[in-house]
């Protein structure tokens, strides 16, 4: 998604001021300065439609900052001999659905294929995760949920402790994530 591609479409609106602000003005500088990649899906009867978009960035689950129960859950899957204090992953950084589409299992197509990319044999990196900062809010929390995300921390006030957030004030994210291998070990069986 580039300014190209902004240039040619009718503006975006997802109903969230800040992601509509960031793919209308912000997403080429982002890639520019190589700190994510946006992307798009358009309209076959309309290409200057922009259905659904989605920034992506490399990431990490640092296992060494959760507390014991949290980390051996995410610890679960992955042999003994291959643990390590951080585990790949890919950051979603900002995913939005034109609010034209709302409510049509969009978002959720839009969650397969993003997984898709990253169990393709042909992907050209490693990557056990994907990770989301989701807005602490119920409609994108239930989403990423009914994705099958997971919150990394059992609660808002663990999650502060862990990371270094005053634990007075709410969390505008959340942390969650997604392990791959389910997928891989599903299309094996």
């Amino acid at each position: 998604m580039d300014e190209d591609v902004i240039s040619k479409c009718r503006p975006f609106s997802c109903g969230n001021t800040d992601l509509d602000e960031f793919f209308q003005h912000d997403a080429p500088l982002y890639s520019r300065q190589m700190l994510g990649k946006s992307y798009c899906f358009r309209l076959d009867e309309d290409s200057s439609v922009i259905v659904c978009a989605f920034t992506l960035s490399n990431d990490s689950i640092r296992v060494d900052i959760l507390p014991n129960s949290r980390e051996k859950k995410v610890r679960k899957n992955i042999p003994h001999s291959k643990q390590m204090r951080r585990f790949p992953g890919v950051l979603i950084g900002r995913l939005g659905i034109n609010t034209e589409f709302a409510g049509r299992g969009i978002g959720s197509e839009l969650m397969d294929f993003i997984k898709s990319w990253f169990i393709d044999a042909g992907n050209k990196t490693g990557c056990r995760f994907l990770i989301v900062d989701a807005y602490n809010e119920e409609k994108p929390l239930g989403y990423y949920q009914k994705n099958g995300f997971m919150y990394l921390f059992s609660s808002e006030s663990q999650e502060a402790d862990n990371t270094g957030v005053d634990k007075n004030v709410r969390l505008k994210t959340r942390l969650m994530y997604f392990d791959l291998i389910s997928l891989v070990s599903k299309s094996t069986e």
